[in-house]
Order: C-alpha cells, then sequence, then structure tokens
C-alpha cells in the first residue's frame, strides 16, 4: 500500500480523466490509490467515462468516494438480463485460467453489452433504428437508450455537494448543433446528471442529450482529454496533474485485422496527450526564458507599453507537475475492449490502475515542484521504466 505522502505547496491538484468506456475502472483503481496515499485533490475534469467517474467522486464524501466507484462499477458491469451473465464466482475462475478464456469472456461480454445493454447504464432502443431516413426526436436518435445512467448518478452521486464546489469539476462535450467544444464547470453553471451523461454520449450508440435547449455529444468526438483545459486555466496556478488515460497513443503495428482495429482506436481516442503535454512544455520554457530576459533590458525600455503588458503575462507564469498514467493493454484486451463490461475484467483494469498508481508514488521525487527556472516536468513511470531498460 502507499504510504501518506507530503505534497509540495501546489496550489493546485488536478486529476484528469480520459474517456474510454469499460476501460474507466482503471482510473478508479488510480483514485483508490490516490485516497490511499491521502492525496488531496482540488480540481477534477473529466470526458466522457472520466466524466462519469468524476460525478462519482465529486458527488461524495471524501470517506465514501472509493466504495461509491465500486457500486457504481459492480452496477454498470452486469448485464440488463440476468440469464446473459455467469455467476460471478465462476466468471472470476475461468478468468483466472489463461489469456484464452480471458479472450473468450472478453467476447462474451461485448456481444452481452451489444444484445443487452448493461444495468443501470443503457439498454437497447425499442424498436430499433433500422430504417436510416426514419425521422425522430434528436433524444431518441440512437441504438440504445440511457434512462438508467440518469438514475444510477442520482442514487449514487449528491448534486448539492458536486455544486458546493468542494472539488472544481469540469466535464467536456459537443455541441451537436454548432460542432463546438464546452467544459461544463462547477464555478460557473449548476451541474445535474444530464451535464455527466452528456459528456458520454457517444453517438450514434448514445442519444445527444439537452441541457438548456441545445443538444450535446460525447467530448471524446472532439478531444478525449481534458488535459489541456486545465493547463490553460487562469489565473496560472503551481499544479500538480495526475492525468489518467486509458488509450496509448504508443503500440506496435498490428498483424492482424482484429489488431488494426485494436490501434486504430488507440490512436484516435488518444488524442494526442503527450502532443498537448509537448506543446505546454514548449510555451513554459519561452515564458520563463522571457521573463529572465525581460529583467535584463535597459531602464529606458521598461516604460514602453509592450514590457508593461509582457510583465504582467510572464511574471505570473506558475510550475506545473504532470504525473501521466496509462492504461497498459493487456493480451486479453482486443478492439471490443471499451465495452467489454464483465466484472472480472473491470476488477482486473482496477488492480491494474491501483499497481501503477503506488508504484509512481512509491518514488515521492515525481511529485516535487519543478525547478522554477524551467517550470514544467512530466512523469511516466512505465516509460521511465522503458528508458531504463534500454540505457541498460
Amino acid at each position: 500500500m502507499s504510504k501518506k505522502i507530503k505534497l509540495p505547496d501546489y496550489e493546485t491538484t488536478a486529476l484528469v480523466l480520459q474517456g474510454g468506456g469499460a476501460l474507466g475502472a482503471y482510473q478508479a483503481g488510480v483514485f483508490e490509490g490516490l485516497q490511499e496515499a491521502d492525496i488531496p485533490l482540488s480540481r477534477l475534469a473529466g470526458i466522457s467515462i472520466g466524466a462519469l467517474n468524476a460525478a462519482i467522486i465529486a458527488g461524495n464524501a471524501p470517506e465514501h468516494r472509493v466504495d461509491r466507484l465500486r457500486e457504481f462499477w459492480e452496477t454498470i458491469c452486469q448485464p440488463n438480463h440476468p440469464f446473459m451473465a455467469l455467476p460471478p464466482v465462476v466468471e472470476q475462475s475461468i478468468f483466472d485460467i489463461n489469456d484464452a478464456t480471458k479472450q473468450f469472456l472478453g467476447h462474451w461480454n461485448a456481444w452481452s453489452a451489444i444484445m443487452s445493454g448493461q444495468n443501470g447504464f443503457f439498454q437497447p432502443r425499442q424498436p430499433a433504428p433500422v430504417l436510416p431516413f426514419m425521422h425522430n426526436h434528436p433524444a431518441q436518435t440512437s441504438y440504445y437508450r440511457i434512462d438508467a445512467l440518469k438514475e444510477t448518478l442520482e442514487r449514487l452521486c449528491d448534486f448539492d455537494r458536486v455544486n458546493a464546489c468542494e472539488l472544481h469539476v469540469s466535464v467536456g462535450a459537443v455541441n451537436v448543433r454548432t460542432g463546438n467544444f464546452t467544459y461544463f464547470d462547477n464555478q460557473e453553471t449548476t451541474l445535474r446528471a444530464e451535464h455527466f451523461m452528456a459528456s458520454g454520449a457517444l453517438p450514434p450508440a448514445f442519444p445527444a442529450v439537452e441541457i438548456d435547449g441545445e443538444y450535446y455529444w460525447d467530448g471524446g468526438l472532439v478531444s478525449n482529454t481534458p488535459l489541456g483545459h486545465v493547463l490553460q486555466g487562469r489565473p496560472m496556478r503551481d499544479t500538480l496533474v495526475f492525468q489518467v488515460d486509458l488509450w496509448s497513443a504508443r503500440g506496435a503495428a498490428p498483424t492482424n485485422m482484429a489488431e488494426v482495429s485494436d490501434r486504430m482506436q488507440d490512436i484516435r481516442y488518444s488524442s494526442r496527450t503527450r502532443y498537448v503535454t509537448e506543446h505546454f512544455r514548449q510555451s513554459q520554457e519561452m515564458r520563463h526564458l522571457l521573463w529572465r530576459m525581460l529583467k535584463d533590458m535597459p531602464e529606458d525600455l521598461r516604460s514602453h507599453t509592450d514590457y508593461a503588458k509582457l510583465v504582467e503575462e510572464i511574471s505570473t507564469a506558475k510550475c506545473y507537475n504532470i504525473v501521466h498514467l496509462i492504461f497498459r493493454n493487456q493480451p486479453y484486451d482486443l478492439h471490443y475492449k471499451d465495452h467489454q463490461f464483465g466484472l472480472a475484467a473491470m476488477r482486473d483494469h482496477w488492480k491494474h490502475g491501483l499497481a501503477d498508481i503506488r508504484k509512481t508514488l512509491a518514488n515521492p521525487s515525481r511529485l516535487a515542484m519543478p525547478d522554477r527556472d524551467i517550470g514544467f516536468v512530466t512523469h511516466d513511470v512505465h516509460r521511465e521504466e522503458l528508458e531504463e531498460r534500454m540505457d541498460r
């Protein structure tokens, strides 16, 4: 177990959660490890399943958050029709045999999700919209209904607590009419279950969610990670970010068609998190470089209007530490991994998230405040281990 950790004096400690369907249990494991280490969060940002996890976390008292997350995942990882599920003990026993049986269960659970939906989450729409030219209300134009998700969120979340702003919460969605990406933020609006549902309303499976007369789809259609939103926040603050991704931008070239589908999903939904990180790192380096140059400028140039504007912007530059955790595909995770809502697979993903954050926190130096002359640092325990092996 992680030891209790005392953080440096960060002004913001953020948990940033990417979308990824059934893989989101990995994020729950990461959160359990943060709770275990007594790391105080002040900021939550999520998209899709990351938004749903954020709702559960923000909508409960700290001592109940892990239990409510587990209840949420134990609920949605059961099919709507009990006869389509193996008894949990039997499923776990089969899952533990080898990778072949894990893949068999993955196929079964993915097929079950498609055919019957998931308990407390979604169910097939009746009648199914099989005719492509049939017109329906926007909130009914999908293969599945998500009424049950609203009931689940309202049962497991206290939205008064969400809107009390104990945690600063933002979730991303796309306006269907304009195509614009938007963040629903509890410091700007009163968040309801619908805001979190909108963030996870991935078409054509799920319908657009109506909020104040507009319809919204899953934020992952535009960007599957809210990292940029957190980094671009103003005023700038010394910030520690735990960025939890469910899709890895890096991977081997596929050798069969199933691997092609899997790799396409990884690339599409990873949303170039490393690009966002690298772009922000370069911006921070430039801010600090300009600040050092401004301090050396002759006195007669300091009265210039542009100088004052630059000082106002750059003197507020802060330090950012991004701790990156990325779900690593297991041998049994194939192209259906985002909708194989099996109990055994969910618990395995949760276990890997918990193990990864424990491994990350085992070296407290990863949480250190960056050097003020640089102002930015990133850590990825898996990448660091790979680089160490390559150096040997």
